[in-house]
């Protein structure tokens, strides 16, 4: 990390052969992402205030609208946080009645986190604006572009989950 609070970056050299011109190009992406990353959770904060939530427990309701009942262990596996921290979680996502605990369909024993669907959906309108916001904007991006960006994107997804879990251990 550099004095101002940028992370230092081996640039390498660029694939066309020089090197000033990647250096650039890593910098400005370094420094968008930040503003992006900033951005992301100032939107997250304000949609999550909105229905009484936190930035983790609503992002934790869109992991189990997107992948379905989870246990607790799935659960600290997707979100990287500490056990003990996602129980906590979950008793207040339950509190508000976004959650229920319900027994396994073919495992008594064990316990699912599922939606209160109709909780959620007052959720989901608050995205659906922007979600056609991010479609308009794609418009201007050719099907390799998005591939590209969208394999960035999840690359940097994983990295900062991996960054999120060696935290929490």
């Amino acid at each position: 990390m550099t004095r101002d609070g940028n992370a230092k970056v081996n640039t390498g050299e660029d694939r066309s052969g020089g090197d000033g011109g990647r250096a650039a190009a890593l910098k400005e992406l370094m420094e968008t992402g930040r503003e992006q990353s900033a951005s992301t959770i100032m939107f997250h904060t304000a949609v999550a205030a909105s229905q009484g939530l936190n930035p983790t427990e609503s992002k934790t309701l869109d992991l189990l609208r997107k992948h379905g009942p989870l246990t607790a262990k799935e659960l600290v596996e997707h979100t990287g946080l500490a056990p003990a921290s996602v129980t906590g979680l979950v008793d207040r996502l339950a509190a508000k009645g976004f959650v229920r605990r319900v027994k396994h369909a073919t495992d008594k024993r064990r316990v699912v986190i599922e939606l209160d669907r109709s909780r959620i959906s007052e959720l989901t309108a608050f995205f659906d604006d922007w979600a056609r916001d991010v479609v308009r904007v794609c418009e201007d991006f050719d099907t390799e572009e998005l591939r590209t960006v969208t394999r960035f994107l999840a690359a940097t997804a994983e990295l900062q989950r991996d960054a999120a879990a060696r935290l929490s251990r």
